[in-house]
């Protein structure tokens, strides 16, 4: 191995605040080569950002940092402003999670590309758009001339994050360091990401640090791996010798995290709950100063489905196939067209105050539990929040209601005061079902539910909705682009395709023989 572009060595982390002290590094040691890839892994809270932060002083004025950073042999910790200038972004370079609150909504890509040249290479006018279009072109953004005026949220996820990697790549860097890139993508996205990664860093000779919870995408992308708990390094090694040989029980745990099995079985006799024929959801296009229709967005386009008591039907595509839309629909959250069946009647043309009533039976999970729930209301006062809005069991108690259902969810009801931010990620998600869950539904949407969650926390919210249908016979629409988790949940799978269903059966006929090329594709990426 060649000398190490990047030496960490014995680095401690400790915040500051209120005359607390809190140590979220300790004693970490690695280094990062030119041309290999050295992955971080450990769930949330176990130091791994705090670390790659940390070698470029990106902590704040709270963080007390000792130990030693060296890159190219230079100290970075208690290193002068004017060097920390040139190496962040130059030098050493990041992507972070989610490009969308990266990049500036206000600014086109062009703009914001144009502003890491000007800063450190002085690159102005037809020099920096030729860079810029190279650069573009290297990280597989298709007819990348028409892009560069575009806005951020004019682009999909997975050319936002190519983006993100043209910015990083900008002035190449000798190291780049990737914190969580592929989490909210698709898994077809995902694996061009990590396969684009994986070329520039060879054709760039750069070192890469590669920050993740997933060890899918460590096994795929690494060449060595260090394992984080609490803040320190408990196992570390070449990447095929961890995966064949783990020491540390913490590894063997993380290793063992991914879904598994299957739901129970539904009753021969169980009811109808939903079920929908030739749903169809189209949103006009209008153009022109009298805003004329000249076309529509077909999100979509005949959508046949029945879910019954106890059953989960899985629905899977990659981002804009319609799999939410669709939800959203059989909810009656948006208009659409074609005949909706909610127990035995047609609901399709039912009032706004007719709907009122179902709105308790029909509930709705999302992916980011953190967005989802109130900052300002308790934990008691979010769970509590429907069954006042519907009247739920107005006669009892509603402290003892939310306690109930927070046990049932896994939660400490001596917790019920707290505030959203005083919850971890998975204890986020549990009030986010609880919420659902105390109105007693028939029909839960679970939208993404677990991407945003560690593959340990994964596992126990998939044990935990099995138990729930189980209990309750509930009916489920469970929408996600991870598809072990959908093995685990669904009894039948959907897959939909810009807006069409391309292929729809038992989840056992869909895993193990699909029909279509895009399942088939979709199967692979997630090996």
């Amino acid at each position: 191995m060649t000398d190490p572009i990047l030496k960490v060595d014995n680095l401690n982390v400790s915040f500051r605040q209120d005359g607390a002290v809190t140590h979220a590094v300790r004693g970490v040691s690695f280094t990062v080569a030119r041309g290999e890839t050295v992955a971080l892994v450990g769930e949330s809270g176990s130091g791994k950002s705090v670390s790659a932060l940390s070698t470029v002083s990106l902590l704040g004025d709270s963080a007390e940092v000792t130990g030693s950073v060296r890159y190219d042999g230079q100290e970075m910790i208690g290193a002068d402003e004017a060097l920390l200038r040139k190496v962040r972004g130059n030098d050493i370079s990041f992507i972070f999670q989610e490009p969308m609150t990266s990049l500036n909504p206000l600014h086109t890509i062009e703009k914001q590309l144009t502003e890491s040249l000007a800063l450190h290479q002085g690159l102005a006018g037809k020099a920096a758009r030729a860079r810029i279009l190279e650069l573009m072109d290297k990280v597989g953004i298709r007819d990348a001339e028409s892009r560069l005026g575009a806005y951020p949220h004019q682009l999909s996820g997975g050319q936002r994050q190519r983006v993100m990697i043209a910015m990083a790549l900008a002035n190449q860097p000798d190291v780049l360091i990737a914190d969580e890139p592929t989490t909210a993508l698709d898994v077809t996205i995902q694996a061009q990401i990590l396969d684009l990664l994986a070329d520039l860093k060879q054709t760039e000779n750069m070192g890469m640090l590669f920050i993740t919870h997933d060890l899918g995408i460590v096994r795929r992308i690494a060449d060595r791996v260090f394992v984080m708990r609490h803040g320190e390094v408990v196992e570390s090694g070449l990447t095929s010798e961890i995966f064949a040989n783990p020491q540390h029980e913490y590894t063997k745990m993380l290793l063992g995290a991914e879904p598994t099995g299957a739901p129970e079985p539904i009753a021969a006799d169980a009811p109808v709950v939903a079920e929908t024929e030739h749903l169809k959801v189209w949103f006009p296009i209008q153009t022109g100063l009298m805003r004329r229709v000249t076309g529509h967005v077909k999100a979509v386009n005949d959508a046949s489905l029945t879910v019954r008591a106890g059953e989960t039907m899985g629905i899977v595509g990659e981002s804009g196939s319609g799999k939410t839309t669709l939800a959203l629909a059989v909810m009656r959250l948006i208009s659409s067209e074609g005949r909706i069946v909610y127990m035995g009647q047609d609901v399709r043309k039912w009032s706004t105050r007719e709907l009122r009533r179902l709105r308790s039976e029909m509930q709705i999970v999302f992916q980011d539990p953190f967005g989802s729930l109130s900052p300002r209301m308790t934990c008691e006062q979010i769970i509590a929040e429907g069954l006042t809005i519907h009247k739920v069991d107005a006669h009892r108690d509603r402290r003892e209601l939310v306690s109930e259902v927070m046990v049932e969810v896994g939660l400490d009801p001596a917790t019920m005061d707290r505030y959203p931010h005083e919850f971890s990620g998975g204890q986020r998600q549990r009030i986010a079902i609880a919420r659902a869950m105390v109105l007693r539904p028939k029909l839960v949407v679970l939208d993404e539910p677990t991407s945003a969650l560690d593959m340990t926390v994964q596992v126990q919210i998939v044990e935990l909705l099995r138990n729930l249908q189980k209990k309750y016979g509930l009916a489920y629409l469970f929408i996600s682009h991870d598809l072990k988790v959908v093995r685990a949940m669904s009894h039948q799978v959907m897959v939909m395709k810009q807006g069409h269903v391309v292929e729809h059966g038992t989840a056992a006929e869909m895993f193990d023989n699909p029909q279509t090329e895009y399942t088939q594709t979709l199967l692979q990426a997630t090996h």
